[in-house]
């Protein structure tokens, strides 16, 4: 998503780096590109002026331009700086949902028509249960076509009780879920409210009402990040009239500028809480701004690339998979497995921006593609078991055979078994070397 902000930011704190000493006129030049890669990045303008504003305020005050190295101190105030104008004030870490002392404790979700409400109500639930919370969902949409049955569909996915009335008033529908709710001893109800095209007063006046009568811990709002800027100004709306908690920030893995995420906390004070990062179930993450910010200028996120990995290998399995690599004994079907595993992290080329200081070595535009991944799995997939097990055994003939099965060429078959020995001799050198320590 932010790519190209990423992009201009590096070059112009490259630039900074490659001089000793920074005079002030050069820090207001630096200062004055960072501002336009902002709004070029669909960053609201006030949010802009004040976030560069504060840098030169700080970067001055500092003694930067007498430092040793002033273009360091300065990416160190940015991060600090973007760290603030993304979440709340403490910045270390992700902004917690708040919950009642008396169960149940009622979420309330609302936004535009087409943000993601339900979906992202079925998520948030899914990512309660994970964490022990059982919760009620309430069907308090009842003009968009479907949407009841949207979220009855949802529910059942993920194993949870969802209360509707069919078309009754949402007042009603919303006190009589929660009644529900005690009766039932759950401890979370997560209300999905209707939206509208666009905000007016029908729709506040009745979210205000179901707010009255749920006393809801959480207003969050599902914002597109798709829309850019236009997602701050909902989010303005909505937070002026109903004063919202948090924000749950949808299609960050999409192809958009970014504007919104730096925006939102900056017009509303409400952090964005979660963020949605493709379209299953699963796919909801809790947001971190201090890791965003760290990728947004070439930081890389590696704490976000343990979890994920976490996600997939048990300790035990990382120690097999770490003594077949010394033992030699890593096979192309282990090699295929792994690979299978990886791409439940994401992209490959997501996966490289994640690890420090990567994006930077890497060549401009530097991108796996998606293709080559699934050519390789191809050719792998088409080989016998014990092909895989025994890369030795192909030959001429088994090689041209693997090629017409998978789809591919004879000479992308010997690229990807020359490139698996070559690997193999690189862990066989790693294994002596780690003995002879």
């Amino acid at each position: 998503m932010f790519d190209q902000l990423q992009e201009r930011l590096g070059s112009i704190f490259e630039r900074l780096s490659g001089r000793g000493r920074i005079s002030e006129g050069e820090v207001n030049e630096a200062l004055r590109e960072v501002r336009v890669a902002l709004l070029e990045a669909d960053v609201s303008l006030g949010a802009a002026k004040s976030f560069v504003a504060r840098i030169k305020e700080r970067a001055i005050g500092a003694n930067v331009l007498e430092s040793l190295t002033p273009a360091q101190t300065i990416v160190k105030i940015v991060h600090e700086e973007l760290v603030s104008l993304l979440g709340p004030a403490s910045g270390s870490g992700e902004a917690r949902l708040r919950f009642s002392d008396a169960p149940p404790s009622v979420l309330m979700l609302v936004g535009l028509q087409g943000s993601g409400k339900t979906t992202q109500a079925a998520k948030l639930a899914l990512r309660l249960k994970e964490q022990g919370r059982r919760s009620l969902l309430i069907a308090a949409d009842v003009y968009r076509p479907a949407a009841i049955d949207q979220l009855k569909t949802l529910g059942k996915q993920i194993g949870l009780p969802v209360f509707e009335l069919g078309a009754s008033d949402p007042v009603d529908i919303v006190r009589s879920g929660i009644a529900e709710a005690k009766r039932l001893g759950v401890s979370t109800v997560i209300v999905d409210t209707a939206g509208r095209l666009q905000i007016d007063k029908p729709l506040m006046t009745e979210l205000q009402q179901i707010r009255a009568a749920a006393a809801p811990s959480e207003i969050l709002l599902v914002a597109d990040a798709m829309t850019g800027q236009e997602a701050t100004n909902v989010a303005k709306g909505f937070h002026d009239r109903l004063g919202i908690t948090g924000v749950i920030l949808t299609k960050l893995d999409g192809d958009t500028r970014g504007g919104a995420a730096l925006s939102i906390h900056s017009v509303t004070g409400a952090p964005i809480k979660f963020v949605g990062v493709g379209e299953k179930l699963p796919a909801l993450e809790p947001f971190y701004p201090e890791r965003l910010a760290s990728r947004i200028l070439g930081m890389g996120d590696v704490l976000t690339l343990i979890e994920k990995t976490q996600t997939l290998y048990s300790e035990e399995q990382a120690r097999k998979l770490e003594e077949k690599l010394l033992k030699q004994t890593f096979t192309l079907e282990d090699f295929l497995d792994q690979m299978r595993q990886v791409r439940k992290l994401g992209s490959f080329n997501d996966i490289l921006k994640m690890v420090p200081g990567l994006s930077k070595a890497l060549p401009k535009n530097f991108e796996i593609p998606e293709r080559e991944v699934t050519k390789v799995e191809a050719i792998i997939s088409s080989m016998t078991r014990r092909e895989r097990r025994n890369p030795d055994l192909l030959n001429g003939s088994r090689r041209k055979r693997i090629a017409g099965g998978s789809g591919t060429q004879v000479s992308d078959v010997n690229r990807l078994v020359k490139q698996f020995e070559q690997a193999r001799q690189m862990t066989k050198h790693l294994s002596r070397t780690r003995r002879g320590r």
